[in-house]
């Protein structure tokens, strides 16, 4: 996860801290919209990711982050729902946070570009393919 942090600190120009709290919000949405058996071999190829993730939910008192909340939410009303929703309320989350759309787009496509690296296209394209409104990240 260092890696990763570092390579969107310098890239993006923002502090470890935002970073962290960014992939947290990337993480949260994939687990919570993505293909449960895909996403959970992205987060143990990720040194970190898991750690993060949990992380990141307890900031947000728990309950994994807007966009967990409304990707979950939306999932009970359909799949595709649920990721579209899921998708927007990370955006704004991530908007919230502090990232201009061209860093929310940076954040995407490496955050993206390291999950390749590490599990592969396959992995990460079934994820993308099955989260309806990722494509405004990447």
């Amino acid at each position: 996860m260092e890696e990763l942090i570092s390579r969107l600190t310098s890239m993006l120009g923002i502090d470890e801290s935002l970073a962290n709290k960014a992939v947290g919000i990337i993480l949260n949405l994939l687990k919570s919209a993505g293909p449960e058996d895909k996403v959970s071999q992205l987060l143990e190829a990720i040194p970190g990711a898991s750690e993060l993730l949990e992380q990141a939910g307890s900031e947000s008192g728990g309950g994994g982050g807007l966009g967990a909340m409304m990707g979950s939410l939306g999932g009970m009303m359909g799949g595709s729902m649920g990721g579209a929703m899921g998708a927007m309320s990370a955006l704004s989350e991530l908007k919230e946070a502090g990232l201009s759309t061209d860093q929310v787009q940076g954040l995407g496509k490496e955050v993206l570009g390291f999950a390749r690296e590490k599990v592969g296209e396959d992995v990460v394209g079934d994820i993308v393919s099955s989260i309806p409104g990722l494509d405004q990240f990447i």
